[in-house]
């Protein structure tokens, strides 16, 4: 018996990150079948645009919404990765030996992958706003369109902590390797 089958807390941990890494493996699955879905119907598309928001009805808007999903698509992906080497960590917590260095490598993975999140979130929310700019033009107020995106501070905290809790389980690992050897 593990002892993740004892502790409650890890099994829900677990439980958790498997629904989240479904979670986002069938969001970007939803956004990779959505990007020739709107091209293969393009014209029923632009005509509903046409209608609901005239300004957004040019021919380049579907390929700034394909290009939106492709970097969707690429979050939900290294979020993925993030809930995934998560529950590698956990699984070495609930084998009761967690300062190995392969966690602090997966530490340091999250860490640069929690840059990336930003740095695609700065992307998608610099064409969001251009959407929701052009969107507002010429609109009678039936449409009404805000999409949130860009830097977030408290990205960045994590991404810092995550390197902080890397260094801790690198040091933790060396010192045990050290006890180790001097038994």
């Amino acid at each position: 018996m593990t002892s993740i089958t004892r502790d409650p807390l890890l099994a829900i941990a677990k439980g958790v990150l498997w629904f989240l890494m479904g979670s986002m493996l069938l969001g970007a699955a939803a956004c990779l079948v959505a990007i020739p879905g709107m091209h293969l119907f393009q014209d029923k598309i632009t005509v509903q645009i046409a209608h609901e928001a005239p300004h957004l009805a040019m021919p380049q808007f579907l390929w700034v919404v394909s290009g939106i999903l492709a970097c969707v698509t690429a979050l939900l992906l290294i979020l993925f990765r993030v809930f995934l080497l998560l529950k590698r960590i956990v699984d070495t917590v609930g084998q009761g030996d967690p300062f190995v260095p392969e966690n602090a490598t997966r530490l340091t993975q999250m860490a640069w992958l929690s840059l990336a999140m930003q740095v695609m979130s700065v992307v998608i929310g610099g064409v969001a706003d251009w959407i929701e700019k052009t969107a507002e033009h010429g609109v009678d107020g039936d449409l009404q369109i805000h999409i949130d995106g860009g830097f977030a501070g408290n990205g960045l905290l994590l991404m810092l902590i995550l390197f902080i809790l890397a260094r801790v389980f690198r040091q933790g690992a060396a010192m045990r390797a050290e006890l180790e050897n001097t038994v």
